[in-house]
């Protein structure tokens, strides 16, 4: 039979659903034969598509026989000796006698029954296609475009047939976001579910950072630079330790980027949240001394190895900035350098003789 629409719709649907062509001829090939078996009570049949004639084939397949088996064989009907020769005066026991089939002469629940198989696994193969997709991207940054924002959370047209759920808890503070925005997340997890995965996506968690800094900043991907340390307050600020594999490259530098272009990228996908860089060291008075930058650190009074933990004089004036709003840039900074620091002003130091201020 000759359906040149057939194939043309076929085209389109692959399209729309992302899925192949090749599947969306295998799903209405099982189609056609549920529709035979309907009709004749058993599969013995093949179908053969040929897009390059725009051809649909429908072969009903009999073995011949001198007698009818006792059990019933589903798959391959039989037909006796005499009423072969019938059909085809050349036949002869164990043959397989084929007669083509005339799909237009299916009756209408026949053919409603394979529309309700295409439609139904279309969609399974859509479920399998979209699941194994984000499992491969389970643990990445993903985008997003807002399709729909409700009370509780914000929906995401993910691609793949599939939309997600973001909990306004996982937003940042400073998201305001609009439909048609374009987002990017941390796919968390992914879950099967009956009808499409279910992704588990945030934008506060640490790990989306990372992503965004190896996104946008070659040499981190590449590994000639390396992020020691990340904390982060999200939607408010983060410290970020990093060094540099080659001494001719500088780990700062690169990570800004000419013109700042660089890390405006990052803050720009954070909503604004402020990113403080600061070179990493082995050495634990120089490492310590970087992460409370922007403050500036008179001394650094004690260091305990074994604890990992210090004890740092900064100038008066320069209390307030070590320490930051609700103590944010000394806890950052011990989050990311992996040392306990207690903030000690000048003039208590030398007012309890613990340094010469000379």
């Amino acid at each position: 039979m000759i359906n040149k629409n057939f194939y043309e719709q076929a085209k389109e649907l692959a399209q729309q659903r992302n899925i192949s062509l090749e599947d969306v001829y295998e799903i209405f090939k099982k189609s056609l034969v549920s529709s035979y078996k309907k009709i004749y009570g058993n599969t013995s049949c093949r179908v053969t598509l040929n897009p390059e004639k725009n051809e649909i084939l429908l072969t009903g397949l009999k073995k011949v026989v001198s007698e009818y088996s006792e059990e019933k064989n589903d798959e391959l009907e039989e037909i006796l000796l005499e009423d072969a020769k019938k059909i085809k005066a050349s036949a002869k026991i164990g043959d397989i006698l084929e007669q083509n089939i005339n799909i237009k002469n299916f009756g209408r629940s026949a053919i409603q029954a394979s529309k309700q198989i295409c439609v139904q696994d279309i969609k399974t193969k859509q479920r399998e296609i979209a699941l194994t997709h984000f499992k491969e991207l389970e643990g990445e940054m993903v985008t997003g475009i807002v399709s729909n924002i409700a009370e509780k959370y914000i929906a995401l047209d993910m691609g793949y047939n599939t939309t997600a759920r973001i909990s306004m808890t996982e937003l940042l503070p400073t998201d305001h976001f609009k439909i048609g925005d374009r987002v990017k997340v941390f796919l968390k997890k992914v879950e099967e579910t009956s009808t499409e995965p279910r992704l588990i996506l945030s934008r506060q968690d640490r790990n989306l950072l990372n992503r965004l800094l190896e996104t946008y900043i070659p040499e981190i991907k590449e590994g000639i630079i390396e992020v020691k340390g990340i904390a982060r307050d999200p939607g408010d600020r983060c410290k970020i330790a990093v060094m540099s594999n080659d001494p001719n490259v500088d780990p700062i530098g690169s990570c800004v980027g000419e013109g700042g272009s660089r890390i405006k990228e990052i803050v720009s996908s954070l909503g604004g949240e402020k990113v403080d860089l600061y070179r990493y060291s082995d050495n634990p008075e120089e490492l310590i001394t970087n992460s409370l930058q922007p403050a500036s650190v008179t001394k650094i009074l004690s260091i305990d190895l074994e604890n990992k933990s210090s004890i740092v004089i900064v100038p008066d004036e320069q209390l307030s900035l070590a320490i930051g709003k609700s103590g944010q840039n000394v806890r950052l900074a011990v989050q990311s350098s992996g040392w306990k620091i207690d903030i000690m002003p000048l003039g208590k130091a030398y007012d309890e003789g613990l340094i010469d201020i000379f």
